[in-house]
């Protein structure tokens, strides 16, 4: 199945919440779908709840999908420069039944609408979503573009 919009991945590092939001209105996303473990931020404005209700007022849906989170391991592996390992360890968190549930929610959500998968990073070679996405993407054939906020505090 193919779809006419792409997926969008997205990263708030250094962005302002309004332009986030701007830079989703401007593309058109219906569904922003937070692929972080925990929805957590030291910036208040990015916590989950905080975040949906900005993103409510912009009549843009927010959904988490914990089970596409890089796991504790993953990170850390991340952090010691191990990306082979980090690699195996996320492939092996997407197989997981909850990974693939989770894929498959994603996956229908994105192709009936335009929807971009948000995490911290704001460039996206350095962020798990773009793992994500691959994963979405080849279950959905849909181009994968990323998102800049122009906003950099």
């Amino acid at each position: 199945m193919t779809t006419r919009h792409p997926l969008y991945t997205i990263g708030y590092e250094g962005a302002v919440v309004d332009d986030l939001i701007a830079t989703l209105r401007r593309a058109g996303v219906a569904d922003l779908i937070d692929v972080r473990a925990n929805p957590y931020s030291r910036r208040p404005e990015f916590i989950g709840q905080r975040l949906a209700a900005s993103l409510s007022e912009a009549g843009i849906e927010y959904r988490w999908e914990r089970a596409l989170g890089n796991p504790e391991a993953g990170r850390g592996a991340a952090r010691a420069g191990a990306p082979e390992k980090f690699l195996e360890i996320f492939d092996a968190h997407m197989a997981t039944p909850a990974g693939r549930a989770a894929l498959e929610r994603v996956a229908a959500l994105a192709t009936a609408r335009p929807a971009a998968l948000m995490c911290l990073e704001r460039d996206p070679a350095q962020c798990h979503r773009r793992l994500v996405a691959r994963h979405v993407a080849a279950r959905t054939g849909q181009a994968i573009e990323p998102l800049f906020p122009a906003s950099l505090i």
